[in-house]
């Protein structure tokens, strides 16, 4: 991982922890921006490009956990590296199953900091080469016709060519054309690839 490639946002009301974590992660070849507030992370401009935030437990006004909350209600999907100098089970097992990455009590290692980090930042870069597949995926769809979705529909549920066209009112020698087109126009090299590519952007089955 280098510099260009991730991103790591600190959010801590502590100076001093503020420093030595931007210094300790810019001296591995990583950006790095902190902010003393939650609010000041959300006024922010922020790059785009594979990230995580390190989020501290106990903030003045909202705690982390609160803005955890808060970033998911408003649809920031960012990997979650929690800090604290008093956690709990209950409180790490909020923050896990809310989608945390890690939980680090301080005083940690710099290397547990860094492998979680490591950690956050492919789980973000994974989800973003998802979505990116997804959108393009969603546009090659929209350049389907009508019918030809309607045919891609019912390949996906595994008919025959002949049913296909039984079920369209239509010919099979058409439905073979619409289904080649549909093959051509998704990219898709066989059948099973055609499903995974229905299934990724919940393409609804047709019901005659």
């Amino acid at each position: 991982m280098t510099a260009a490639e991730a991103m790591v946002y600190v959010v801590d009301d502590d100076d001093a922890v503020r420093v030595a974590l931007k210094d300790l992660l810019e001296s591995v070849g990583l950006n790095v921006e902190t902010f003393p507030s939650g609010r000041d992370f959300l006024k922010a401009q922020r790059t785009d490009i594979p990230a995580c935030l390190i989020l501290d437990v106990r903030l003045p006004g909202t705690s982390g956990l609160d803005f955890q909350r808060e970033l998911a209600a408003v649809n920031i999907e960012i990997p979650i590296i929690f800090i604290t100098g008093h956690g709990d089970i209950p409180m790490t097992v909020q923050a896990m199953k809310a989608g945390a990455v890690d939980f680090l009590t301080k005083p940690f290692r710099d290397q547990e900091l860094l492998d979680a980090i490591h950690k956050a930042v492919d789980r973000d870069r994974e989800r973003r080469q998802q979505r990116s597949e997804v959108t393009e995926l969603r546009e090659r769809y929209e350049g389907l016709t009508p019918r030809e979705r309607e045919v891609l529909a019912l390949v996906v549920q595994g008919l025959l060519n002949k049913q296909i066209a039984a079920e369209l009112g239509t010919s099979e020698t058409t439905v073979k054309i619409h289904r080649g087109q549909v093959m051509r126009k998704m990219q898709a090299e066989s059948l099973p690839d055609l499903v995974r590519m229905a299934e990724k952007i919940c393409i609804p089955s047709q019901k005659y």
